[in-house]
């Protein structure tokens, strides 16, 4: 009496991960062709297929845990396999390993398939997104191996799957139907290997690092998609390969802070600056330019130097930059300065609202 839970070795409690995991492992310890004329390692290979088809589908689970055994479940009248044999797992197993496994290393049916999309995250300085940059960055991909030529054979030549006789369908018969599946040996492709090329281990591909050329764009912030068609895994029986998705993260900077085309700088100014205006001189992303402080300026006012931000992808005209001015007070005076400071106290209600933030500031710190 067999007992799906003990022939994957989990406990009924066993989440869809779990089994997941421990499917992938024992097929690809059992699997036919990597135990080439290994009966007992062929109906391991079944058991463990069935065991997942059932435990994988939750309807079935539920109606499995219910009889509380295989013999139980088909006894109620329902046989999910119905004898289908081997080749009737091979959904369930391209479902685990995506149709990437198996010593002729092609996509189910022998069809072409195109290769699986690839994301890169790729972190870039604010100088970087506001001019644009060329980054080479290495990516592991899937390749056709060259040794065998994707073929996964090392004399490069294949034989007729002895399960499917080299039709890529095995039939079995299901009370008054015939029902026809892919054949899990050769994925449908009606040849096998029986050479596996010792570069690849019979898969076709092989996943190497490459290292790829990209151009940011000028105005590229944090989220933005770049696509590289067919940087992604190469494809499947002859199709193409699949796209590199390039996710940019602009790191934070030291002093500037982005919004959309604008940018942001905090700079300290003296009471005295603050007062009596200044010309003071402050860092942009294309170097240095002057700022005129007028006399009186309140801390947290702001000026903007125009067409000194960035420009954003698609737009005609760079943002501004936002010079936002505070007051820099000192955590120390000499007896003159604190008489002096003092003496602008008593001078009048003009100046009350300034010498009240001085008085505040220095009370905070």
């Amino acid at each position: 009496m067999s007992d799906y839970y003990e022939i994957l070795g989990v406990d009924k409690g066993a989440s869809e991960d779990e089994l997941k995991k421990v499917y992938r492992k024992l097929a690809m310890k059992y699997h036919p062709d990597r135990n080439s004329g290994e009966k007992e390692a062929e109906e391991k290979f079944k058991s463990i297929s069935e065991a997942y088809s059932v435990l994988s589908d939750p309807e079935k689970r539920a109606n499995y845990d219910r009889f509380g055994s295989a013999e139980g479940f088909r006894g109620a009248g329902f046989d999910p396999f119905g004898g289908q044999g081997f080749g009737g797992f091979g959904d369930v197993f391209d479902e685990v390993f995506g149709g990437f496994f198996g010593s002729s290393g092609r996509a189910r049916a022998g069809r072409p398939a195109q290769g699986n999309d690839l994301r890169y995250d790729l972190d870039i300085t604010l100088e970087e997104s506001a001019a644009g940059a060329q980054k080479d960055i290495k990516v592991p991909r899937w390749k056709d191996c060259a040794e065998c030529g994707a073929t996964g054979s090392a004399s490069r030549s294949k034989s007729t799957c002895p399960d499917c006789q080299g039709r890529g369908q095995i039939r079995f018969q299901q009370g008054f139907f015939s029902i026809s599946k892919t054949c899990a040996r050769c994925g449908g492709s009606g040849q096998y290997v029986t050479d596996p090329c010792d570069k690849c281990g019979g898969h076709g591909k092989v996943r190497e690092p490459g290292t790829i050329s990209v151009k940011i764009p000028p105005g590229v912030d944090t989220g933005t998609r770049m696509r590289m068609t067919g940087e992604g895994d190469s494809g499947m029986n002859g199709g193409p390969s699949g796209d590199l998705y390039i996710i940019i993260s602009v790191l934070p900077h030291e002093h500037f802070n982005r919004d959309g085309p604008d940018i942001y700088l905090q700079v300290p100014l003296t009471f005295a600056q603050a007062a009596l205006g200044a010309e003071i001189e402050v860092p942009t992303l294309e170097g240095a330019a002057k700022v005129k402080i007028p006399s009186g300026t309140q801390p947290g006012a702001s000026f903007s130097l125009r067409g000194k931000g960035i420009m954003e992808l698609g737009a005609r005209h760079k943002g501004d930059q936002i010079v936002v001015v505070n007051l820099k007070v000192p955590k120390e005076l000499s007896p003159r300065q604190k008489e002096l400071i003092r003496e602008l106290d008593e001078l009048g209600d003009e100046h009350a609202s300034i010498t009240d933030k001085i008085k505040n500031m220095f009370a905070g710190s």
